[in-house]
């Protein structure tokens, strides 16, 4: 529980959050609950899934990214259907509304469900259902950014990259901007450097994680491939040039407190480098990453933040402001935004 004399405040400030997965919002509960209405056998050898208690417990021990991610894309076999997906989704967005986020930009990684035989069609219908029910239902303004992962072949990307394109997804509004994730150290930094080009040529918007496990060349390639924002980034602290750069050019980490810390990148939430960045002029806004498998959603992770930095009200409306800034919507929205907040601030500072 957040103890922190601020924590109203923190708990109303108008949010925006760019580093969310939508498969890793998919709680123990719901991975039962889907399992039984999809009738889909959980493995049985693994201990870890005798209940929905043994899943959550197992969820805090985590030994690595790649250990994660076994238990990651183990979840996602129960999705099978249009409606799980929209029900994942809608889930994420009611939990999001009620910790103050007004803004979400999410991630979703085809690819991984495309292997299990769902078609794009039923991934993308089904998130997106999610998104406009959230926009409707609860006034948020959404973006759905599709993940290309590092773990697959290059091959398996092109084909991703040639299907949303034919389904005019962006054209359509339906899809909003790429990115890449999953296993970061170990296939080549540059793999998607064609599919990049190609996407920054037709005028895409980019993301990429790096700078997570991986060391700040990671983050130098992505932005040599064309990524407008960087997904993780606490790296970037290694590097003084590269840092000054992303400082000057107002290149946006998206950083998750909570995450680094589950997946043992910092050993507490003090050392992920809040301050140093504030210090520098990085722009960066905090994000849950995949809340359901690392124990915090988003107010949480501005709750960690504040315990372990005590930034001041000034401090956090800057934050606010630069996640309003580097969002991926008009000029309208934005203002609107930017608004709530100032509005917010004013009250707590009488």
């Amino acid at each position: 529980m957040c103890l922190s004399p601020l924590h109203d405040f923190l708990h109303g400030l108008p949010k925006c959050e760019h580093h969310v997965h939508l498969e890793g919002c998919l709680t123990p509960q719901l991975i039962f609950q889907l399992a039984q209405r999809n009738n889909v056998q959980l493995p049985e050898d693994n201990p870890a899934y005798d209940s929905i208690e043994a899943l959550t417990q197992r969820y805090h021990h985590f030994s690595s990214l790649d250990d994660f991610l076994g238990f990651y894309f183990q979840g996602m076999s129960v999705l099978l259907h249009e409606q799980d997906f929209t029900d994942l989704a809608w889930c994420y967005f009611q939990k999001a509304h009620s910790d103050g986020v007004h803004h979400a930009e999410v991630f979703f990684d085809p690819q991984v469900h495309q292997d299990r035989g769902i078609p794009l069609d039923t991934v993308v219908a089904g998130f997106s259902a999610g998104c406009k029910r959230a926009e409707k239902e609860l006034g948020l303004s959404t973006r759905l950014i599709l993940c290309f992962v590092r773990h697959l072949p290059v091959a398996s990307a092109n084909q991703l990259y040639d299907q949303m394109l034919a389904q005019e997804y962006i054209e359509k509004d339906i899809v909003h901007g790429l990115g890449w994730s999953s296993t970061e150290v170990g296939p080549p930094k540059d793999m998607y450097r064609e599919i990049y080009a190609s996407a920054s040529s037709k005028g895409i918007q980019l993301t990429a994680h790096a700078g997570e496990e991986g060391d700040p060349s990671y983050i130098h390639t992505a932005l040599e491939l064309g990524a407008q924002r960087i997904d993780h980034g606490i790296r970037l602290i290694e590097d003084a040039e590269l840092m000054e750069r992303v400082a000057r050019e107002e290149i946006m980490l998206t950083v998750c407190p909570l995450s680094n810390v589950r997946l043992r990148c910092v050993d507490s939430v003090d050392e992920v480098p809040i301050r140093r960045f504030l210090d520098a002029g990085v722009k960066f806004s905090i994000n849950s990453d995949d809340p359901a498998y690392f124990g915090g959603y988003i107010l949480d992770n501005y709750c960690a933040v504040q315990g372990a930095f005590q930034l001041s009200i000034g401090e956090w409306r800057g934050i606010a402001e630069s996640s309003v800034k580097a969002s991926w919507i008009d000029d309208t929205r934005k203002v609107e935004l930017l608004g709530l907040i100032d509005e917010h601030v004013r009250r707590h500072e009488k």
